[in-house]
């Protein structure tokens, strides 16, 4: 998802407390205001705060880390804040995931969620600052037991160290709760980091899912459950009009089956995941469909096309008739036009969607899973089962990735298992496995685009006019986060990175929003998934038409006085000297680059690929420079731009789910098929050095991959992709 520039807390919004909790010391923040601090042992609860860092009696420290991980890195991330303002081994840090509670907010977005690579960016300083509390307390408590000033008193490797005195952090834990906490913990200077900006700092979760102790939701049993699986029209809109069991009670392990409380589909329940699979096989339902879409892809992509040669709804750029900018591209001497078309696209993590909801002993429930939105979660799953939401607990686990899709505004998932937990009348525990069919046929995905660009070439070599209309499904739309991104009428994840585009150019944009019930979402760089396909396609094709360096070009149309367009000139003449870009081209091999900001973090590519005897596609080589801030973790970073190219190439050659009479042709990888090993390049990441706030790096990776690619293609076969995936157009891959 989507979200606004970095988040930080201002001297008052940083709330610090310290309290003993089961004989740990604990420093958290409340969501009141006020300072809140407790001595003893009662729970932190009490006193109104929630821990985010704990220190034991052993020395062990623990971060509470209110940001899931689903691959992207946090649990090592701001365990490294933590360690880093306590000088505090890394083989000392452990890491537990928060509750639920909104005290635990993202401060990104308001709720507590994991999301538009928000994580580090709207944590560093919270969790620097609840690191710097803890070491100052310690300090100031071993001060006062060995009697000296607390500035003779240091914490070396997790030791407090006086002259020739010294102890473990872990035996003055109990004093240290006792006293005041700063009203402003002194952070550390970055020249005196010591893991901030290690290369090769080991995550924290790679041993345990190398051996496989880390726990998914997919690995969650207990006591007295029942697996379900759901049965739904094929249809997107249908309703559940009658159903029969059939032969499903005749399948060796069957429960039941029931309607859903809502009418949405048949919760079959069995003793293990495969009988409720194969009892759902047998389960006949007769559905309402007067609501339905019953259009195909076909027919969509003729309503997009036709939407384009019309006005646009909305004038997004305010500078007037789109019309006008239109004909002023088209007159000038030089000038180049292009329609765009992006398909649906599925999110498909490898884990697919599950979770568990039992009874808890209190007349509650507790919820186990990969949660990346508890702020939407917990109270769905209370409504359901209309319980109040201190009844409601989440237990959050790893998840096997999510790009989005376990972070929905219908909570749709954790609906649905609610309502299969109450429809069994909620004395037994029900654990939902979606298959991948389920996911890729039932899910939510990225909208299907549509562009329409017209781009003049004026005398000096540089843009003159720029007119694009693009026409996209709204994700915000009628959601709980609208406020936030929906203005006069403009979803901004529809036109977001062009519309906000650092490069110097007269644009004018309009948006018109395509009206189906499709269920559409946030997909891995929102927005700038086409973003930055279109941007640096087309810029390509008016470089090309100027006669001029892609590269030269590109750096023509920014002002390096300005900072953000300074920014992304620097990723881009970086990722170009890297890859030894000289601007020549050679016979059988193309190389392509492409830059973009997006999630306030600067990313730029060079592609280099090569074709076989029959013209197929070979990618060889990336080169990419990233500048997203300080760089906390180097080896998490490269990781998160290698998973990022991947996913967006993947998706760009190959993948797209496509509708005949509504329902979606596509069932599993096979023909929704994923990057195959095979078809990884090589890829070299440099990461500019910063002292600006870190960024995010979960998505702003994804962007330029795709048009790097069909960069890279147009120079080896002078062919140009504006329709993808890439294959539908003609392209084969070695």
């Amino acid at each position: 998802m989507n979200a606004s520039n970095t988040a930080s807390l201002s001297r008052r919004g940083f709330l610090k407390s310290a309290a003993l909790l089961g004989g740990a010391m604990v420093i958290g923040f409340n969501a009141g205001g006020a300072l809140a601090i407790s001595t003893g042992s009662a729970p932190a609860e009490a006193v109104g705060f929630n821990p985010f860092v704990k220190i034991g009696p052993d020395g062990t420290v623990t971060v509470v880390v209110k940001h899931f991980e689903m691959g992207q890195g946090t649990s090592t991330g701001l365990t490294t804040l933590v360690a880093e303002e306590m000088n505090v081994p890394w083989e000392q840090m452990a890491v537990e995931f928060s509750p639920s509670d909104e005290k635990y907010k993202n401060l990104a977005f308001g709720g507590q969620g994991t999301g538009g690579s928000t994580a580090m960016a709207n944590s560093y300083l919270q969790y620097r600052q609840a690191g710097a509390a803890a070491r100052d307390m310690l300090i100031r408590a071993a001060a006062a037991e060995w009697k000296v000033e607390a500035a003779d008193v240091t914490i070396e490797n997790g030791q407090l160290v006086s002259g020739d005195k010294t102890a473990s952090i872990g035996a003055f834990v109990e004093q240290a709760g006792m006293l005041e906490p700063a009203a402003e913990p002194v952070l550390k200077d970055a020249a005196s980091f010591t893991l901030i900006g290690k290369d090769k700092l080991p995550r924290k979760d790679s041993m345990a899912k190398t051996t496989g102790k880390a726990m998914f939701a997919m690995d969650v049993t207990v006591p007295n459950m029942v697996y379900v699986t759901i049965l739904r029209s094929p249809l997107f809109g249908g309703t559940l009009k009658s159903f029969e069991v059939g032969g499903a009670a005749e399948v060796n392990g069957f429960v039941d089956a029931r309607a859903l409380p809502d009418n949405s589909g048949v919760a079959v329940y069995a003793e293990s995941t495969w009988a409720a699979i194969k009892a759902r096989r047998s389960v006949t339902a007769d559905w309402d469909n007067a609501a339905a879409d019953t259009r195909g892809s076909a027919e969509m992509l003729s309503e997009y096309t036709e939407k384009l040669s019309a006005a646009p709804t909305y004038d997004v750029t305010g500078k007037g008739d789109l019309t006008e900018m239109e004909e002023a591209a088209k007159a000038a001497s030089r000038s180049v036009s292009a329609d765009f078309h992006f398909p649906l696209l599925a999110h498909a993590p490898m884990e697919p969607l599950n979770c568990v909801i039992e009874p808890t002993a209190e007349g509650g429930v507790r919820v186990h899973d990969g949660c990346q939105f508890p702020m939407i979660t917990h109270p769905t799953v209370a409504a359901i089962t209309q319980l109040p939401p201190e009844k409601v607990e989440i237990i959050t686990y790893y998840a096997g990735g999510s790009f989005g899709r376990r972070a929905n505004a219908q909570s749709d998932y954790h609906a649905q298992a609610a309502m299969a937990f109450v429809a069994l009348g909620g004395e037994k525990a029900v654990k939902l496995v979606w298959t991948r069919e389920d996911d890729l046929a039932g899910g939510f995905y990225r909208p299907m685009f549509a562009q329409r660009a017209h781009i003049g070439i004026g005398d000096d070599g540089k843009v003159s006019a720029w007119s694009q209309h693009t026409v996209a499904q709204s994700i915000f739309k009628g959601g709980p986060m609208e406020s936030f991104v929906v203005h006069d009428g403009v979803d901004h994840s529809s036109v977001e990175g062009v519309v906000d585009t650092p490069y110097q150019l007269p644009m004018a944009l309009g948006l018109t929003d395509y009206e189906s019930p499709m269920p559409v979402l946030w997909w891995r760089s929102v927005g700038h998934s086409q973003s930055g396909y279109t941007m640096e396609v087309l810029m390509d094709m008016a470089a090309e038409a100027a006669g001029q360096d892609p590269v030269d070009f590109r750096l023509a149309h920014l002002d390096e006085e300005d900072e953000n367009q300074a920014r992304l000139a620097g990723v881009l003449k970086l990722a170009a000297e890297k890859a030894g870009w000289d601007g020549k081209q050679v016979d059988g091999k193309g190389r392509g680059v492409a830059v973009h900001k997006s999630f306030d973090t600067y990313v730029a590519q060079v592609m280099d690929v090569s074709l076989d005897a029959e013209g197929a596609i070979s990618i060889d080589k990336v080169v990419c420079a990233v500048d997203c801030g300080v760089a906390v973790n180097p080896d998490v970073i490269r990781a998160q731009m290698e998973g990022a190219i991947g996913y967006g190439l993947g998706a760009v050659m190959r993948n797209e789910i496509t509708l005949k009479d509504g329902i979606v042709e596509q069932g599993n990888f096979p023909d929704y098929e994923p990057l195959r090993i095979s078809d990884m390049p090589v890829v070299d990441v440099h990461i500019v050095p910063s002292d600006k706030a870190p960024s995010g790096v979960g998505e702003p990776g994804l962007p330029p991959a795709g048009p790097a690619l069909a960069n890279a293609i147009h120079a080896a076969t002078g062919k140009r992709i504006t329709s993808l995936p890439m294959t539908s157009a003609g392209i084969s891959f070695a």
